[in-house]
Parts: C-alpha cells; structure tokens; sequence
C-alpha cells in the first residue's frame, strides 16, 4: 500500500505549459483526501517551486534543489545539505575553464552573472529540439524563468563564495555543446563531495554529494515514519534515479528516456498525457468495492 508519493516537478507533474494540469491536480488532492502523504522532489528552488504549485491549490511538502533542502507545508526548512565553499570556487573555476555557463543556487536565492547569454543560450536548446516553435514564444519562455523564477544578476559569483552567511545548494550548468559537459562531468565525478546529475541533456547539476532527490526522500520518511517500501516515486529524468532507486514503487514518465524506464517497475503516461494522475489512479488509489 502506497502511503507517501513522491514526484519530480518539470517533465512530469508540469506539463507543455509549464503548470499543473488539472487532471493531475484532481489526482493528487484525492490522494491526500484518502490519507496518502504528497511530496514535490524538483530540482528547483524553493521559490521558483511555489509557483505552479500556488497556482494550482496544492498544497505538500517540497524537496527543493535535487535535495538541498526540504520544507514542509508551510515553508518551514527542514533539511539542509549545501556545498563546501572551497569546493564550489573550484567547482565554478572548472565551468568556467570549460566555458560553460551555470547559475548558482543557494539559500538566499538564484544568481546568475550573465542573464543574456543565460536567455540566448535557453532559445539556442530549446529552439534545437522545438524547431517549429515561434521565435517569439521562446524567447518570452526564455525570459520568464528569470522573471518568474526570480534569478538575481551578480557581478561575479565570489560575492556568494565568500559570504558566510550563505548556503552553496547546486550549480545548474547548461551548454549546447554535449562534449564540453561531457568533459565537465568527468572531471567533477572526481571530486570528493560532489553529486553531478542532470535534468536534461543540455545541463549539469552539481549539488553536494549528500544533497540528492533519493537521500532526502529517505530522511523525510524516515521522520515520517514511512516505510520507503511504501512510498511512490514517479521521475522523467537522471536526477530522478536516485529517489526511483528507494522506492518501492518507481515509476517511470512515458517521456522519460528508454534507459531510465529500464530501471522502472511501472512506466505511466507522459507528462503531456497528465501521466501523475493516471498513475495515482492505477497505483495509489484503492478501487473502490
């Protein structure tokens, strides 16, 4: 019996729009209705989070940033788990050796240094697998992550590094060349202390090695009292596997890649098809007698 459901947000609970749709949202609150605990794993902030969930009326605790932090329903953190500073001054050295753009995630909010080459190269990938989308459309999309996502311009990141007072959650890289993040991964996996995900095939995410989706599902029930075989994750990409790995339920996004259904018991629809809820409907409702 499913008692916990765990979801990955974009890719999954979201749809093309980048929202919740209302099939998935009717799911989830008749979920919680019979008592099965909700909880949002996503590689965003905390903040940027919120939004299509405010919007949609949901209402559940979050995993924010891969599992850099938790909090519950009313915001309140839980669980905190960031970079070591010298190792993000040397984890943003590499990047940048490499000329990868990435934005920083820390506790205190997103930050990048350079917000047009971020908009421009958001177009470049999206307009490469969306080749018929509007030029328009994207690059308002483009635009509205900073906007909305509330992604704050610096001058340079040793103002974060350097500041005390401030958390290191995760380095979000995105280039469109895959040889240069190729070669980013592999040298970063050397690293002691470093987990490197991604999200897409056009980033990286870096976090601590201690700050991931799986970890935080784990330290979650484990206050719950939940047994993890209890518990559903449902994921369409790599920083998923990690969390689909403890579950005793994992389920896969029919747009998720082949070999990440590969590791899958179930695989659902596609986040465009309101998969979430065809799965709650097939695993974590009980039908009725």
């Amino acid at each position: 019996m499913i008692k916990l459901m765990a979801s990955d947000m974009d890719g999954t609970l979201l749809n093309k729009d980048h929202i919740v749709g209302p099939e998935n949202i009717k799911a989830i609150k008749e979920a919680q209705a019979h008592g099965v605990e909700v909880l949002v794993a996503t590689g965003r902030s905390y903040q940027e989070a919120m939004i299509p969930l405010k919007q949609a009326g949901i209402i559940c605790p979050v995993i924010a940033v891969n599992g850099a932090e938790i909090r519950n329903e009313t915001g309140e953190q839980l669980f905190v788990k960031g970079i070591d500073k010298e190792m993000a001054k040397h984890t943003a050295k590499q990047l940048e050796e490499l000329d990868i753009y990435f934005e920083v995630y820390t506790d205190q909010g997103t930050f990048t240094n350079d917000k047009e080459q971020g908009i421009q190269l958001l177009i470049d990938i999206f307009l490469t697998t969306n080749p018929d989308t509007p030029l328009p459309h994207v690059h308002t999309e483009a635009n509205n992550r900073y906007e909305e996502g509330h992604i704050e311009v610096v001058e340079g990141y040793e103002c974060i590094f350097n500041d005390s007072a401030q958390t290191v959650f995760k380095f979000l890289a995105f280039s469109s060349n895959p040889e240069s993040l190729e070669q980013a991964r592999n040298i970063l996996e050397k690293l002691d202390g470093l987990a490197i995900s991604s999200s897409g095939k056009e980033n990286l995410e870096i976090t601590s090695l201690h700050a991931q989706k799986g970890l935080a599902l784990e330290w979650y029930c484990e206050q719950k009292g939940i047994s993890l075989k209890n518990v559903m994750a449902i994921g369409d990409n790599y920083n998923d596997i990690s969390m689909m790995k403890k579950a005793g339920y994992a389920v896969a996004m029919g747009n998720a890649p082949d070999d990440i259904k590969e590791q899958c018991a179930h695989i659902t629809a596609t986040n465009r098809e309101d998969g979430v809820a065809k799965a709650i409907q097939q695993l974590v409702m009980v039908p009725s007698s």
